[in-house]
């Protein structure tokens, strides 16, 4: 294997996924995803020349999670010590004000990375194990971390400062941060390619929905605002997640409902959402309950695209005018026609409008779904955030 790759690694509170990718050509070489760690059975699947192997047992912690990794590696391929790694690659969640860019990885780093973990007591403690871990096990390649924050640096003071007492949020670091950076990033890049205009000449408005979902405005090929704020709560209806709430919700149920605030935000991030609405978070779900005449699946379908219409009305006008392009990616925005043809359909008064059958075909292609007569270009575009970090990544050590 003559061609350079990195092996990227995106560590969770109780899951290690990781990728082997040429970053000239995009090819994920192998990939897989260590689940379960520290729970009575853990899984681990790797793939590999088409073939997918699976392994149960119990995963003590990162550590010996990342350890068995290097045996399916040796035991099924490709061999790491012919695969040509010159760098491993992070994803980090939260990188706060500190880092802007990828950064290479020194204990200082480390060390910074965990001084966010208030900022993100979900990821970011994982990402250290993850970190640790790794140098241990690949000591003689240099390490980079790439942050879902980054891409959102270049926002203007008036798009991330919350109107707290000023020293407060700087006491505390509360500014609006925005998350999914590298698919936004990516996704942005691909979508200009695609309408055949320069980066830096487009005005985009790109739609990550999946699970989690997040809406970016980008100006010149800049980012200049998000829905994502201090945390990945803020925003759009998701999954599990509320998405943009009056804030005095969480004083009127500890106050009158005696939730404490561990249930509420317990609540406002894992039960409510799509979920909370009507008991479903798959899309797919979701979709059969509203086809059998299920009234709050399709109560909670509407919130969801009335949420997201709000982002996109608004977004045009931090552009200041219609954008080049409007780009659905992630897996609900890659692959739900109904929920595009929706959203889309309520900005025909735009002149904004679908290529019907367009937007019904499945490709992992970017592809244009609008029609030729629409005053914006609607996209899809498949993102792949493991891709964009390991061509960051292998930026960084050239």
């Amino acid at each position: 294997m003559s061609n350079q790759t990195v092996l990227v690694i995106n560590a969770g509170s109780s899951t290690v996924k990781y990728q082997l990718i040429s970053p000239t050509d995009g090819t994920a070489i192998a990939s897989g995803i260590v689940e379960k760690i520290g729970e009575d059975l853990g899984i681990i699947e790797h793939k590999f020349g088409g073939h997918a192997y699976t392994e149960t047992l119990k995963i003590d912690d990162h550590g010996h999670g990342l350890r068995k990794v290097l045996e399916l590696f040796e035991q099924y391929g490709p061999n790491l010590a012919e695969a040509n790694v010159v760098a491993v690659g992070h994803r980090i969640v939260q990188g706060g004000s500190v880092f802007p860019k990828p950064t290479l990885v020194t204990d200082e780093v480390v060390e910074q990375i965990r001084e966010l973990i208030p900022l993100a007591p979900l990821h970011n403690p994982g990402h250290v194990k993850g970190l640790e871990v790794a140098r241990e096990l690949f000591p003689d390649v240099p390490h980079v971390v790439v942050f879902d924050t980054s891409f959102f640096q270049t926002m203007p003071a008036e798009s991330y400062t919350y109107a707290l007492p000023k020293a407060v949020a700087e006491k505390f670091s509360i500014r609006r941060y925005g998350f999914h950076g590298t698919s936004h990033q990516f996704v942005s890049n691909l979508a200009a390619q695609t309408i055949g205009k320069p980066l830096e000449e487009t005005d985009q408005i790109v739609l990550h929905i999946g699970s989690g979902a997040s809406v970016s405005a980008i100006k010149n090929g800049k980012a200049v605002d998000t829905s994502m704020g201090l945390t990945p709560l803020e925003g759009l209806v998701m999954g599990t997640r509320t998405g943009d709430i009056d804030p005095a919700v969480v004083f009127h149920l500890y106050r009158e409902g005696g939730y404490s605030i561990d249930e509420i935000d317990t609540m406002f991030n894992k039960q409510s959402g799509l979920k909370g609405l009507c008991g479903h978070n798959d899309f797919r779900e979701v979709l059969g309950l509203i086809e059998e005449g299920n009234e709050d699946a399709k109560v909670a379908l509407d919130v969801f695209v009335h949420r997201l219409l709000k982002y996109v009305g608004s977004y045009m006008g931090v552009l200041g005018g219609l954008p080049d392009t409007i780009t659905f990616t992630a897996g609900v925005g890659e692959n739900n026609a109904m929920v595009r043809a929706d959203l889309i359909g309520r900005l025909a008064g735009f002149g904004i409008k679908l290529d019907p059958e367009l937007n019904e075909v499945r490709s992992k292609e970017p592809r244009i779904i609008s029609a030729p007569d629409s005053t914006v270009k609607v996209l899809v575009v498949p993102t792949n955030e493991e891709l964009e970090i390991s061509r960051q990544t292998l930026e960084f050590v050239k």
